[in-house]
């Protein structure tokens, strides 16, 4: 089992911005793709973005340009940076790594 621990969810308007964070006691993210998945109500889970183990980015089409997915590989650490964030971003967040998945964050985007 790899413990990765998600952060940074809450409550924020529309337009609005947050930082999520997934953390690992080890500096593993360098070397697999690391991926934020997202799962909202009653929908299925589905990829929001990755980064690979060369740093290659890559997005889902409905958060390219808003969305930014970075790694800080000696805080043993990924990031999801959102901004202009939307109420279908609404959802629980979660960090997948090799198959191991965090506990996932909840995002809520709401007036």
């Amino acid at each position: 089992q790899v413990p990765l621990v998600e952060s940074g969810g809450g409550l924020v308007q529309p337009g609005g911005s947050l930082r999520l964070s997934c953390a690992a006691s080890g500096n593993i993210f360098s070397f697999y793709t690391t991926h934020w998945y997202r799962q909202a109500p009653g929908k299925q889970r589905e990829l929001v973005a990755n980064i690979t183990s060369g740093g290659s980015t890559n997005y889902a089409d409905s958060v390219k340009g808003r969305f930014t997915i970075s790694r800080d590989n000696v805080k043993n650490t990924v990031y999801l940076q959102m901004n202009s964030l939307k109420p279908e971003d609404t959802a629980v967040y979660y960090c997948n790594w090799r198959g191991f998945w965090g506990q996932g964050t909840q995002v809520t985007v709401s007036s």
